[in-house]
């Protein structure tokens, strides 16, 4: 079992890190690794996929105008086709399609995504590896584009890449993030493209792992460090989100970039060392 005080870093964690594009998985599977629970232990993994629920529902709340908006325009287009033209229309459908990749790839690859992909040393991989990537993505991208310049080519091109952060150290904003830029976006509008597109990807997991993992989440981590984490993460995703899309607005990513490669750095170091397993 989970010790409730551990719950709450962690939910501290999930809530700093999950929009941020450094991959919370890799945060929280290294701190759960050193609380001595095993980043491969399935109530873990359910853990991890459960709490994020915490932090999308801020961002639910957060954008709740925005969400309501877009589903009522969406919803009118679909028996009027006079609507059609309205951009919150066009928008719901390049989030549902934008969404399907990495839906699809959850729940087909589901064994491959919890065991064999889950090791810290995939996560390495994935923090370094894809450094790279959104370091690239942040200096050669144009950022002429904006959020109503969107098509359903770019919404299919981002939602492949964001099936990329099933593996871990990816991280699925990062991944969202890299896509947008190298599309041309601005940094806003692929921050707020990130919320949007996780809204649908992380309520589905975290519902797949509560039905399919509920009895491996009693018998280990255990469902009141759950609930604790998910709260914890839902108050400090409300915090952060806000203080994210400024920060965007007025800044690079360089330094994400730089504590991506740092953190996977240290974390290399620790599992040659033996210091985490």
């Amino acid at each position: 079992m989970m010790e409730w005080w551990q719950a709450v870093v962690i939910g501290i964690i999930e809530g700093i890190t999950e929009f941020l594009p450094i991959s919370s998985t890799a945060h929280i599977s290294f701190f759960t690794s050193l609380f001595g629970h095993s980043a491969t232990d399935l109530s873990v993994v359910a853990f991890t996929a459960i709490i994020q629920t915490g932090a999308i529902a801020a961002a639910v709340i957060y954008f709740w105008k925005d969400i309501a908006r877009t589903a009522r325009a969406w919803a009118a287009g679909l028996f009027d086709t006079r609507k059609r033209k309205n951009f919150d229309y066009r928008f719901g459908w390049l989030v549902i399609i934008g969404s399907i990749p990495i839906v699809v790839t959850g729940i087909f690859f589901q064994d491959v995504v919890e065991a064999a992909v889950r090791s810290l040393w995939w996560m390495v991989a994935g923090l370094i590896g894809f450094t790279v990537v959104l370091w690239w993505a942040d200096k050669h991208g144009s950022r002429r584009r904006r959020e109503k310049n969107m098509t359903m080519k770019d919404s299919i091109v981002i939602g492949l890449i964001q099936a990329v952060s099933l593996i871990p150290g990816v991280s699925r904003s990062g991944a969202t993030t890299a896509a947008g830029l190298l599309q041309g976006f601005d940094r806003v509008s692929t921050t707020r493209l990130a919320f949007f597109l996780g809204i649908p990807a992380l309520v589905g997991a975290g519902l797949l792992q509560i039905i399919s993992h509920y009895d491996e989440i009693h018998a280990g981590v255990g469902w009141t460090a759950t609930i604790i984490g998910t709260v914890v993460s839902f108050v400090v995703a409300l915090v952060c989100i806000d203080w994210l899309l400024k920060f965007v607005s007025q800044h690079s990513f360089a330094v994400f970039i730089w504590y991506r490669f740092a953190l996977g750095a240290v974390l290399l170091v620790l599992l040659t060392t033996g210091v985490v397993a």
